[in-house]
């Protein structure tokens, strides 16, 4: 993508954004085409692996709450600004969604999550 990669796994996808990027309802519309090649009949997770500091549209929560094959939404970072957004953006998305600082750990918890659905 023109802000940054996205990593596609056997069940969940990792976003890793430039800094400065703002994930756009457009963009998150490019994610989820990516999201409906490879998992179009499977569920699966999303981890947004924040290395970087980005804006996010926060109405594109509620686009992925459509997607009922998105079992687990997870967040990595250890910046104390993404704890306190992460917050925010749980407001909007209202579906399974956790904070993590390690990254195997969101791994762990999102495979967890697709394979009990």
């Amino acid at each position: 993508m023109d802000i940054g990669k996205i990593q596609v796994f056997d069940d969940y996808m990792v976003a890793i954004f430039d800094e400065g990027a703002t994930l756009t309802l457009e963009r998150a519309y490019q994610i989820i085409g990516i999201s409906e090649i490879h998992f179009r009949e499977k569920n699966f997770g999303y981890i947004s692996f924040r290395k970087n500091s980005y804006a996010i549209d926060p109405t594109i929560y509620g686009y992925l709450r459509e997607l009922k094959n998105l079992k687990a939404l997870a967040v990595v970072s250890v910046k104390q600004m993404d704890m306190h957004n992460f917050k925010i953006e749980k407001l909007f998305y209202k579906k399974p969604m956790e904070f993590f600082i390690d990254y195997s750990n969101a791994v762990q918890w999102v495979k967890r999550r697709v394979k009990s659905k």
